[in-house]
């Protein structure tokens, strides 16, 4: 028989049953371990990072508009490309030398390429051609195109004309812009330093030893051939 207990000692109370809803200790500390799942890396802002695929262009995109429309060359292009629009429609009326619709359609058909180049990031995507020196080389001879074009229309002027006139007064507005964007385009390049071996491609990996093949056994030295008789014997 269990002893009995003693005299004026209190017995011990049950301990209280957990409240509903509550987790047991196994369920904490597995709570607290952590998870198995590979978490994603955190990508860098200003740079591209590991990104690939649609999320990689859309960091290309956003990045080059930013570029392309802060510093200034978007609005300059558009104003250039805006004004040889307009004298092209004001010269369409009228009989005019075929080398004035020639240099105004051309340089109509570069300012548009290099506007959808950097609005949609093309140019990100074809590393091996140094674009902003493209683009300072394409605004230097625009300029030159475009003052030569009115010099030209100023000489080969007949008659008096408010369409021809105004036509003209766009075309020098175009050149200035684009004077302006080689300057935008100087203040880009200041203080930058082009990399080293920037067009060279990378080194072809070194082939190492094939693995599973041992070194090859080396071979038996070949018997030295008996000396042949002296001249003069037989």
């Amino acid at each position: 028989m269990a002893p009995k207990a003693a005299k004026g000692a209190k017995p011990e109370p049950a301990p209280a049953p957990p409240p509903p809803g509550a987790k047991p200790e196994e369920d904490k500390k597995d709570d607290k371990e952590p998870s198995d799942k590979p978490q994603k890396a955190v990508q860098p802002k200003h740079e591209v990072g590991t990104r690939r695929g649609c999320r990689r262009y859309r960091w290309e995109l956003k990045d080059s508009n930013k570029e392309f429309w802060l510093l200034g060359h978007a609005e300059i292009k558009i104003l250039s490309l805006g004004c040889l629009i307009a004298a092209m429609i004001l010269l369409s009326s009228l009989t005019v030398h075929p080398i004035l619709r020639l240099i105004i359609t051309m340089e109509i058909s570069i300012f548009s390429f290099f506007i959808l180049l950097y609005s949609f990031a093309i140019h990100r995507y074809i590393p091996f051609i140094l674009w902003p020196l493209q683009d300072l080389f394409n605004d230097l001879i625009a300029c030159a195109f475009l003052v030569g074009a009115v010099v030209f229309a100023v000489r080969s002027w007949r008659s008096m004309n408010l369409h021809y006139l105004f036509a003209v007064i766009l075309i020098g507005a175009a050149g200035v812009f684009a004077f302006i964007d080689v300057c935008l385009q100087r203040n880009h390049f200041r203080g930058k330093k082009a990399k080293k071996h920037m067009l060279v491609p990378p080194p072809g990996k070194e082939k190492g030893p094939q693995q599973g093949k041992g070194p090859e056994p080396a071979k038996p030295p070949e018997p030295g051939k008996p000396p042949g008789p002296a001249k003069g014997k037989k």
